[in-house]
């Protein structure tokens, strides 16, 4: 039988839309981080200015290796520009020692893996590979990295593909399925290929050209710690990936390209705001938020998990002024003093944005811990004299507020979380929001093979798969596989499904002949309990 829970109603309106714009976007850009940072390193060592590059500033020129490495030439950060340079010139010699590695790597291999990832979100491997096609004609037919172009030709492309598929749907004869498809698939690449070279291309170009410029625009004026008037709230409504992925991210790893670094990536990513509110919390907070505030602070700060402080803010939200005023200060501080990161920072911990400031020397790395510093001391300051002129109406009134915060970030995400599990569990706010609902598990299926089910298949689904996992082992139940994926990758082998109860009825569509569990609480529902039971009796049944 199959257990699930009503679906929450999800809420209409503009930000439910930019909430699924923030995450389709962040979902082309966040499965390819570690590329992007394999690139901030190599630039980081090997470009002149580099720890081993010829104008190194400390001296450690590493002679042949950094320049065909890194490219050589006045152009090279964009080292297939200066490759085009000493072809026109005649130049002789390796051409190598002109390309390196940094060019080739921001110019075709991280468009290319963005294009292939949003391909294969809109229709699988097929989709992949026709908009990986596609977006190569929109790179070559261009002179700046093609990140903006590799987010909307790829899931363009995709999408034609599908849509051209379901034209000849059932009507392919037998055997002649592989050779429709390849063909199909390869002219209508071609044809893109061409379109995004000659028309999409030069398009592109001008909306980065307008992107920059706005970017410059509020440089030159000293007005770019105004987007935090934007950014903070965003953040805390899960609004935020489509701002942070969608622009800021695009338009940061072209500025690192030409100057090796950029402060784009340290406007929302950066954990001092956060850091102060949870430590304005330590000391000024009440009740469960107060409690659990230092561990917060510690997950926030350390682990870059941003959202684990959104309940807090939400618990108050005149605490918001405060988050963007720590935003702006720190947004301020690098603008003034020139700090910047190499490529971005992901996840927000001061782990991330140390290694990718460090590229900058001594000096940026200063920059950008005193940008830190700042931004937690002002969020700090601002939260105190907030929670201290509330106090005491919040110690009358305390209840289960924070509780109800917390509830409200994940009614923001449209899902459950780790983060917020565990921030439940460390303040012992909303219990009774840990009790999965429905009936009782019971099915007459063998269970074998259970999976756990979220948006990205990662994160709060991995571990709720090693709670349970962790069940079956100490119950001494050998024979069931329990593993975590995406919904969208459900491909019906498994027989039981677990899922947070807002997704549900996604994963029953996904997967309609397994049973499917809704739970509120991936750290600890008590329906484990009787999933476990469950998978005994029927091997005691067997035995």
């Amino acid at each position: 039988m199959t257990t699930t829970s009503p679906a929450a109603t999800k809420a209409g309106g503009l930000r439910t839309g930019v909430q699924r714009f923030g995450t389709f976007l962040s979902g082309m850009i966040m499965p390819n981080i570690a590329a992007f940072i394999a690139w901030g390193f190599i630039t980081m060592l090997f470009i002149p200015k580099g720890f081993f590059g010829a104008e190194s500033p400390f001296g450690w020129h590493w002679a042949g290796v950094a320049e065909i490495v890194g490219g050589g030439g006045d152009s090279a950060v964009l080292g297939w520009q200066g490759a085009m340079t000493a072809v026109a010139e005649g130049a002789d010699g390796n051409i190598l020692a002109y390309v390196g590695l940094v060019g080739p790597m921001v110019t075709y291999l991280l468009p290319l893996l963005i294009a292939n990832t949003a391909g294969r979100m809109v229709y699988g491997e097929r989709g992949g590979v026709v908009a990986t096609i596609a977006t190569m004609g929109v790179i070559v037919g261009t002179n700046i990295p093609m990140f903006l172009g590799a987010m909307i030709m790829g899931p363009i492309a995709a999408w034609i593909t599908k849509r051209m598929d379901r034209l000849w749907d059932g009507k392919i004869r037998p055997g002649f399925e592989m050779l429709v498809n390849n063909f199909s698939a390869g002219i209508l690449g071609m044809v893109l290929a061409i379109v995004g070279f000659f028309a999409f291309g030069p398009v592109m170009l001008g909306i980065s050209a307008v992107l920059g410029g706005a970017v410059d625009w509020l440089v030159s004026l000293n007005l770019l710690p105004l987007v935090s008037i934007i950014v903070e709230p965003a953040k805390v409504l899960f609004l935020n990936n489509a701002i942070n992925h969608g622009v800021f991210t695009p338009l940061g790893i072209e500025q690192a390209a030409e100057t090796g670094k950029s402060i784009l990536f340290l406007i929302e990513a950066n954990p001092g705001p956060g850091l102060g509110l949870l430590l304005a919390f330590t000391f000024f907070g009440v009740g469960a938020a107060k409690a659990s505030a230092p561990g917060a602070a510690i997950i926030q700060f350390f682990g870059g998990i941003h959202e684990i402080y959104f309940p807090y803010a939400l618990s108050k939200p005149t605490t918001i002024l405060a988050l963007i005023a720590g935003g702006a200060a720190g947004v301020t501080t690098n603008m003034v003093l020139g700090g910047g990161l190499a490529f971005p920072a992901a996840p927000g911990s001061i782990i991330a944005v140390t290694a990718a400031a460090v590229g900058g020397g001594v000096g940026n790395l200063l920059v950008v811990y005193l940008s830190v510093v700042i931004a937690a001391v002002v969020t700090f300051l601002i939260t105190g004299v907030i929670l201290r002129a509330s106090r005491k109406r919040d110690l009358e009134a305390e209840g289960d507020s924070f509780g109800d915060a917390i509830a409200q970030t994940e009614a923001n995400k449209g899902k459950s979380s780790a983060a917020m599990d565990a921030l439940r569990a460390s303040s012992g706010a909303g219990a009774a929001g840990a009790a999965a609902t429905g009936a009782g598990v019971a099915t007459d299926r063998r269970i074998a093979n259970i999976v756990f089910a979220c948006d990205a298949g990662m994160g709060s689904s991995a571990m709720g798969a090693s709670v349970l996992r962790n069940k079956f082992k100490k119950a001494e139940i050998d024979g069931v596989t329990v593993t975590n994926q995406a919904i969208a990758n459900l491909d019906g082998s498994a027989d039981l499904v677990i899922t947070q109860q807002q997704l549900t009825d996604r994963a029953k569509a996904q997967s309609p002949n397994s049973i499917h569990v809704s739970v509120d609480n991936f750290m600890n529902s008590p329906k484990y309990e009787e999933v476990v039971e469950m998978v005994r009796e029927q091997r005691d049944s067997d035995a």
